[in-house]
């Protein structure tokens, strides 16, 4: 593996030189507006696309498609490209991190749990009475000692009311606090990953390779004068436009693309098997072509064994235990965190020869802020060092502020950030992951050598609503999406430093358009009219800190033996993986084979890995070169329907009061 130990680029290389012009800044606005309110209705009212919950947002790759075709229509009638690549590229920067906030990322997880123990408190369930004491009041939107089923709450669930902004405006900048030192981290750590990442191991961040090649001018040309493209655009297009005409007009057949296993399975001890389905997604085995054909095969395989222990455990005998809050049984969970556990190891110790010196110029005295150089990095690494330990301390000064013991606050937001956000990053950079969530929370890990019920109920309660905001679904970690636009912003000879403001523009834009739009449609509808999973999440954090509270439920002592497990595992295909050249296994696919990720995207890994050893074999690089444009055609054409389908169903909303129902995609 090269490495690199210098902290400067190579001076002979060529500069980046592109910069944020002002037109793209002023299109950045209403872009803002339309991608959040694409994607909250998209993700609630219409429910079955969730086009806001991956990593490459289709409702962003949507937008950016669009944004292409209008600049080159405008420059073939009247010869002005009002819209270059440098501004198609911050552009997109915003409509991405929009997306992501706007839906799984921040905002289904923010608002929910602010208002939603008022709503379903009971005398029996005894919400208010148990969180009361323990909720400061500007955590939320109710009254923690009134009574139950507040006004806000009320309106808030049930629709046919207006916004009471005077209520919400301070929970939701308390929130936002804590929200902004969390995305400083993460920009910070992304800053301080990137060279190792990028340049020194290479990693393909598979998914920058469209928006790349749409973006550059030469690049989109090719790939829109290429056969092989419109093959592969046409096949999901093709597909899901039978499949919406079918939702809309039931005569007409369907293609199924999805089935769940466990039907078929009935008799002992194949009825063990754990939730399971195969489901073809044409975006995603667009991007894994790109992936290796070991960290392929990985991915499915380690799924594969998840189900097959459950047929042996079920054959022996043995009473399985569902994890926590997520779709695994527990002691796999537990296996899976401590492989976290050894990858984040295994990553410090081989980036060392990076880290190590920027650490060290943190501290060095007498050296300039700025002496990286506006070209280098988006930001200082002193100022990245700096502001990533002072983000990360205030993070847990708020937490403790809001009633959670110090120490909590250190291993909640620590797993987090430097544990699973950053695992799971590496997974997007080096295996494309459409779907960033994991199979555990820090609070299991604190179950380790804690009982749940004995941190007490304040750290109970405060623990249950960080949780829902921040660690509990992952899908929209902004982690990642820092680390592919510095990606881009390389390829695209995009002055890194002037990556900051589109980054700002976004986050902010997205924060308060998401909520807005968020709210206004909650309001309108009525939460419990739409789509379940954002107050199911807040729900089951709630439901679980009662249990905590008033049960004294130990924990399974299934889950230490796991972690251990896990960790021996994982050492074991770390050790192999860096001695063996042979070996094909890799640590990753063992890390995310129980997440939802994987149940999703498995079998599309499998039928890639079918796909690319196929045609490797039969033409060897050449002829995999050749077929890229088809798989990204797949994508294109993947992403493109999500944003048409969006549009229709709004549109005849809006326009024609005819409710469109929208085919699924196989995004969630």
């Amino acid at each position: 593996m090269p490495m690199n130990h210098e902290l400067s680029p190579d001076p002979t290389a060529e500069p980046p030189l592109a910069t944020m012009r002002l037109r793209a800044l002023l299109v950045a606005g209403p872009l803002i507006a339309a991608m959040a309110y694409i994607t909250v209705y998209g993700d609630m009212v219409l429910q079955k696309l969730q086009i806001g919950i991956m990593q490459l947002s289709p409702a962003a790759l949507g937008g950016l498609f669009l944004l292409v075709l209008l600049s080159r229509l405008l420059k073939w009638l009247v010869g002005i490209r009002f819209l270059a690549a440098r501004d198609l590229f911050p552009l997109y920067v915003v409509m991405t991190i929009t997306v992501m906030m706007s839906s799984r990322g921040t905002i289904e997880k923010l608002i929910p749990p602010l208002i939603h123990a008022s709503y379903y408190a009971t005398a029996e369930n005894q919400y208010m009475e148990l969180f009361a004491k323990n909720l400061e009041p500007w955590l939320v939107v109710f009254d923690p000692e009134g009574v139950d089923r507040q006004d806000a709450a009320v309106d808030y669930h049930e629709g046919n009311a207006k916004v009471p902004w005077r209520l919400w405006l301070g929970p939701l900048l308390s929130w936002s606090g804590l929200l902004s030192l969390v995305y400083l981290s993460f920009l910070c750590l992304a800053v301080i990953l990137r060279r190792q990442w990028a340049d020194n191991e290479k990693l393909v961040f598979p998914l920058v390779t469209l928006p790349l090649a749409l973006i550059d001018e030469q690049s989109a040309g090719d790939l829109f004068r290429n056969r092989l493209t419109w093959f592969g655009a046409a096949l999901p297009v093709l597909v899901y436009t039978i499949n919406g005409l079918h939702a809309n007009i039931p005569s007409v057949p369907e293609i199924a693309l999805s089935w769940n296993v466990n039907q078929f399975l009935t008799t002992k001890p194949w009825n063990g098997i754990y939730f399971t389905r195969v489901v073809i997604s044409f975006g995603a085995v667009g991007f894994f072509y790109f992936l290796s054909s070991d960290l392929l095969f990985s991915l499915w395989f380690f799924f594969l064994v998840t189900r097959l222990t459950d047929v042996i455990a079920t054959q022996l005998a043995y009473q399985l235990v569902s994890m926590p809050q997520y779709p695994t049984q527990l002691y796999i969970g537990y296996q899976v965190a401590g492989a976290y556990t050894v990858l984040v190891v295994y990553l410090l110790r081989t980036g060392w020869t990076h880290f190590g010196p920027v650490l060290r110029g943190a501290v060095q005295r007498g050296r300039s802020l700025l002496s990286d150089g506006a070209n280098d990095e988006v930001i200082p690494y002193r100022v990245a060092v700096w502001g990533l330990l002072l983000s990360f301390l205030g993070s847990i000064l708020w937490c403790w502020y809001a009633g959670l013991d110090a120490w909590l606050g250190f291993v909640e937001l620590g797993v987090y950030l430097f544990v699973v956000a950053l695992v799971l990053s590496r997974g997007v950079a080096e295996a494309g992951l459409l779907q960033t969530e994991a199979s555990f929370r820090p609070l299991d890990l604190i179950r380790l050598v804690r009982p749940h019920w004995s941190l007490g109920a304040r750290n109970i309660t405060v623990l249950a609503m960080l949780d829902t905001v921040l660690t509990r679904d992952l899908r929209g970690v902004l982690l990642s999406n820092f680390l592919d636009n510095q990606k881009l912003a390389r390829e695209l000879r995009y002055r890194p430093r002037n990556l900051l403001l589109p980054i700002f523009v976004g986050v902010v834009g997205a924060m308060i358009a998401g909520c807005y739009f968020f709210l206004n449609i909650s309001h309108d509808l009525g939460q419990i009219s739409i789509y379940g999973y954002p107050r199911g999440n807040a729900e089951w954090q709630v439901k679980e800190a009662v249990t905590a509270m008033q049960q004294q439920v130990r924990t399974s002592p299934v889950a230490l033996p796991s972690y251990l497990v896990g960790i021996v595992v994982c050492s074991g295909l770390v050790f192999l993986r860096a001695t063996q050249v042979w070996w094909p296994l890799h640590p990753l696919g063992y890390a995310v084979c129980a997440s939802w990720t994987l149940l999703v995207f498995w079998f599309s890994a499998f039928l890639t890995w079918c796909l690319k050893g196929m045609i490797l074999k039969s033409g060897g690089m050449k002829a995999y070169r050749r077929a890229m444009p088809f798989f990204l055609g797949l994508v294109l054409g993947t992403f493109t329907m999500a944003f048409f389908w969006t549009l229709v169903c709004y549109l005849g909303k809006a326009l024609f009061q005819v409710e469109v129902q929208a085919p699924s995609l196989g995004f969630d």
